[in-house]
Formats: C-alpha cells, sequence, structure tokens
C-alpha cells in the first residue's frame, strides 16, 4: 500500500522547497484554495490530484538545485601510478567505494571501483599487489559542472552510474554518490526553507 503525505507533511514538503501555497498552486494545475484545504485537512483530494501536487513539488526541487548543491568535497583520488594497496588503505579508512583516478596533470583518466579491485586480485592473484591504479581502473563517469540542474544529475546517478563526478573546467572540485543524493534529499525536505543555506552557485 502506498503511503500518502498527510496535510500537515503537504505543508512541510512545500514550505522546505521554499513555495508558497499560491506558486504551488500554479505549477500543480489547481486552485490556490485547494492547496489550503488540503493542506488545513478539510478537504480529501484524489490520488490524482494528489500526485500531481506532489510532482510539482519535485520538479521545482529539481530545477532549482544544482550539483554544486550535492557535491561532495573536497575528492579523495589516486593518481595513475598508485599501488593497489593504498587504493584499498583510502577506500576503507574513508569508507567509501570508488576513487577518481587522475593522471600527474591532475586530470581525471579513470574510476578505481571496488569491483575493480576485486577482479584484479582474482585475475592476477598475488600479482595484483604490484599494480598500480591505471592497470585496472574503469573509465571515468561523466564529468559535469558545479552548476548542472539536480534533474541532471538525478538521470545521470542509475544502474550504469553509482557516481558522477563535478569539475570546474579541468579541476575536479567534487563527487556525487547516490548517498549524497539521497542525504541532500533527506536534508532538505526535513529543514525549513528559511534556515536552509542559499545555493553555492
Amino acid at each position: 500500500m502506498i503511503s500518502l503525505p498527510t496535510p500537515e507533511e503537504l505543508r512541510r514538503l512545500r514550505r522546505s522547497a521554499g513555495l508558497s501555497q499560491a506558486e504551488l498552486a500554479k505549477r500543480a494545475g489547481v486552485s490556490q484554495s485547494l492547496i489550503a484545504r488540503i493542506e488545513s485537512g478539510s478537504v480529501n483530494p484524489t490520488l490524482a490530484t494528489l500526485r500531481r501536487i506532489l510532482r510539482a513539488l519535485e520538479e521545482y526541487v529539481k530545477e532549482e538545485v544544482k550539483a554544486a548543491n550535492v557535491m561532495h568535497s573536497p575528492v579523495i583520488t589516486v593518481y595513475v601510478d598508485d599501488g593497489v594497496e593504498k587504493v584499498v588503505s583510502l577506500m576503507w579508512k574513508h569508507a567509501i567505494s570508488q576513487l577518481p583516478v587522475l593522471d600527474h596533470d591532475g586530470i581525471v583518466v579513470g574510476m578505481v571501483y571496488e569491483k575493480d579491485v576485486v577482479r584484479a586480485f582474482l585475475k592476477h592473484r598475488e600479482k595484483a599487489l604490484k599494480m598500480a591504479a591505471k592497470d585496472f581502473m574503469s573509465e571515468p563517469p561523466p564529468i559535469i559542472s558545479p552548476s548542472t540542474p539536480l534533474s541532471t544529475v538525478s538521470t545521470l546517478i542509475g544502474d550504469r552510474y553509482p557516481a558522477i563526478l563535478v569539475a570546474e573546467g579541468r579541476k575536479l572540485v567534487g563527487i556525487i554518490t547516490r548517498s549524497d543524493l539521497m542525504k541532500y534529499l533527506l536534508t532538505t525536505f526535513k529543514t525549513p526553507a528559511k534556515t536552509r543555506s542559499r545555493p553555492r552557485v
């Protein structure tokens, strides 16, 4: 069974998104009075109407939030010549499952995932201990700018890419994982709009 938001939860979501009743009504294609009555609990909307309202909230958040608001920075990285022991050590130390690989100019040339390390050991056994990141890294994931909208971020972070990178020009400035995205959205909808920091881009 689908759990629908209560009037109080809907009001909190709207306020967290920074929308007035009139703005939400316009985006959802309903009247402001209907939004007010739903939030007061004096009327029970149809499922279709409620879905339109929730979809309008979601689309607004995706339009307004940028990659810079979601990304984790600074980024833990390794260089192409760093050995497998360093890769594993950094993953354990920082509780992360992927590391961008940089060349000696600081440019992203690949990504090492946990699965890459496991495959290296299964294939090469003890010889993997002498391998460098460049020997078992995967292709780099998509690299976006800090001003990329959340809608694009959420589209890219799917089954194929568990993380994407954020760069200004050629400089790596952030990483966004599924966990980062979930944490941001949870925090956003739990924090009143007036207390949230302004977008950084």
